[in-house]
């Protein structure tokens, strides 16, 4: 067995095509949506994927209000983030965020399962998320994904 005839195939960024697709989230489970939209964003479910190229389709994701968590996780769960000055610590439960912007709650637990560095906020940008069943993007033709 000649093991030179086994290359690996790195597709170039100039040829790769994105797909438009649209995810309503009403009553969907906010782990299983989000690893579900970040392999679509990073493209894994297509066969010419490589890790290293920003090579998924773009994701609309609707309905972000009526998204579900199971168990206690709407008050006990919390995101904390710092400013960086001395008692800039912030605590947000996700019972608080959905009142104030529910989209951040989608985005955030998505941009958790990118990779991080410049391919994760590169691959962040293909995300659109929206309250409501209204998005701008209907010229793009986007296909419906059941999960």
């Amino acid at each position: 067995m000649d093991s030179l005839s086994y290359k690996t195939i790195s597709i170039p960024t100039g040829s790769l095509e994105k797909d438009w697709l649209i995810i309503d989230a009403d009553q969907a489970i906010l782990g299983r949506l989000a690893s579900k939209v970040a392999s679509l964003t990073k493209g894994k479910h297509k066969p010419s994927f490589t890790p290293n190229v920003d090579c998924g389709d773009k994701v609309i994701v609707i309905n972000a209000e009526k998204i579900a968590m199971t168990g206690k996780k709407w008050d006990l769960k919390e995101h904390i983030s710092h400013s960086g000055y001395p008692g800039g610590q912030k605590r947000v439960t996700p019972r608080e965020q959905l009142e104030k912007d529910p989209t951040k709650i989608i985005e955030r637990a998505v941009r958790g399962m990118l990779p991080k560095g410049k391919l994760g906020s590169q691959l962040f940008k293909n995300l659109h998320v929206y309250v409501g069943t209204e998005h701008p993007h209907e010229a793009q033709q986007p296909k419906q994904i059941t999960l």
